[in-house]
């Protein structure tokens, strides 16, 4: 057993944020991945160019940078923005929303490729086919190819969220009281870093065990095929 001496209930309280962090950063980058690859195939040139510009952009800086960019550097853009509307008061961005804001970014970037090639490996005829009974290009996506596409991307975006969880990490350098701020600071105070930073490890390692059991459960929900291959065990399984 761990000998936290007392820090077990604020190891907690930043696991806690820590799962916040990611959810909301995982929810918004999701949105910002595929409003990426919609522009990406949308046939417009000022959107392809747009999302082309995002992707190289974000994926050819480190996330630290990036972290540190948004946190330091978005109050700056954001009162420049509000100076032009007649506001000169004080401006900042709490660790949180920064964490938030360059996680999913970060997401986004690389989970518009992987919605991009899900749309894309799903038949041109079932476009086709939509068109020929009436159905307009947002009712074909919404009904025809999005819930396709989740079959193809999952495994993708399971991959994506793991290192998304992994990436909370690095908003501890902008003060974020997370599982890691929490941990450095135990391990300061007690003199002990190898316990904390294990016990943090442990943490961390039974988070992401709990995402990959949920996405193989919604690989296989997804996947028609999966689950009838899934109650052939379990059937053969009761014999």
């Amino acid at each position: 057993m761990f000998d936290l001496q007392g820090y077990g209930p604020i190891l907690v309280q930043g696991t806690i944020t820590t799962i916040k962090l990611g959810f909301a950063s995982l929810v918004l980058g999701l949105l910002f991945g595929l409003i990426g690859a919609l522009f990406k195939l949308s046939g417009i040139w000022i959107l392809e160019k747009l999302a082309n510009i995002y992707t190289t952009v974000v994926r050819g800086i480190p996330e630290l940078l990036m972290v540190l960019f948004i946190y330091f550097g978005g109050s700056i853009i954001l009162l420049a923005i509000l100076k032009l509307f007649g506001y000169h008061g004080r401006v900042d961005i709490s660790p949180f929303w920064a964490g938030v804001t360059a996680l999913s970014v970060m997401f986004g970037a690389y989970a518009t490729e992987v919605f991009r090639m899900a749309i894309q490996d799903i038949p041109k005829g079932q476009w086709e086919a939509a068109q020929s009974i009436g159905m307009r290009p947002a009712q074909t996506f919404f009904r025809i190819i999005l819930p396709q596409m989740w079959m193809v991307a999952l495994p993708g975006l399971g991959n994506l969220t793991l290192v998304l969880l992994k990436d909370t990490a690095l908003i501890s350098v902008v003060g974020l009281h997370d599982l890691m701020y929490y941990a450095q600071r135990a391990a300061q105070s007690t003199q002990k870093p190898f316990t904390f930073y294990l016990a943090a490890a442990f943490i961390y390692l039974l988070l992401t065990t709990v995402i990959m059991l949920f996405m193989n459960r919604f690989e296989i929900l997804a996947n028609p095929a999966a689950r009838y291959a899934k109650k052939l065990r379990n059937t053969r399984g009761q014999a």
